[in-house]
């Protein structure tokens, strides 16, 4: 094969994302649903709002109670199978493609939507670099942060849905993304996992 053949099968990459926003509430809806995920399932990127500090130890914590691996994301972490990866707090974090690898980019900029982690930035990012092959899932939160984005997964061909409002501790981040034409349909949060799951 030429080269250039080579390269662009590699850009070809068929690996799955699972991108979860995230705020009110949402570390205990967060622990529901990646502590159901099988150590094979795609790879996971997570913000959720939350303070510097707080992203690593609950990573920590996560990890100790999932089949997957979990961390607090590091600027050029990549993406894959069996791995969580969760946004510091304090920065932003995209997933962008490097050839046929989905790696994450972690920077401190300025708040998005309110908030920095914002669930906007990472599914934006989602919706431009893995497009159809991404699911997208809104838990509990308050405001608006990430429907736009979760939108523009959408409209790339990812499925998407939101935790639905009887088990939420806030219904304001899934309801919008859900009103926007984002989420395609509210899921109990203890049945978030396995429609994911099928959805992929």
């Amino acid at each position: 094969k030429s080269r250039s053949v080579i390269q662009a099968s590699l850009a070809e990459t068929t690996d799955k994302v699972i991108a979860i926003g995230a705020s009110t509430g949402g570390t205990e809806a967060i622990r529901e649903v990646i502590s159901k995920f099988p150590p094979t399932t795609p790879g996971v990127v997570i913000v959720q709002h939350m303070p510097p500090g707080f992203t690593k130890l609950f990573s920590e914590r996560m990890n100790t109670l999932c089949a997957m691996e979990v961390k607090e994301a590091e600027d050029g972490d990549r993406v894959m199978s069996g791995r969580v990866l969760i946004a510091p707090g304090a920065k932003h974090m995209k997933v962008i493609r490097s050839g046929g690898l989905y790696k994450v980019e972690v920077k401190p900029g300025p708040e998005v939507c309110g908030h920095c982690p914002s669930v906007e930035i990472l599914m934006q990012s989602v919706a431009k670099s893995v497009g159809a092959n991404a699911v997208g899932v809104m838990l509990t939160g308050m405001g608006a942060d990430g429907a736009g984005g979760m939108k523009a997964m959408r409209d790339s061909g990812a499925r998407c849905l939101a935790q639905d409002e009887q088990s939420c501790v806030v219904f304001g981040m899934p309801k919008v993304a859900f009103e926007k034409g984002g989420a395609e349909k509210l899921v109990p949060l203890t049945e978030i996992a396995r429609v994911v799951l099928n959805m992929l």
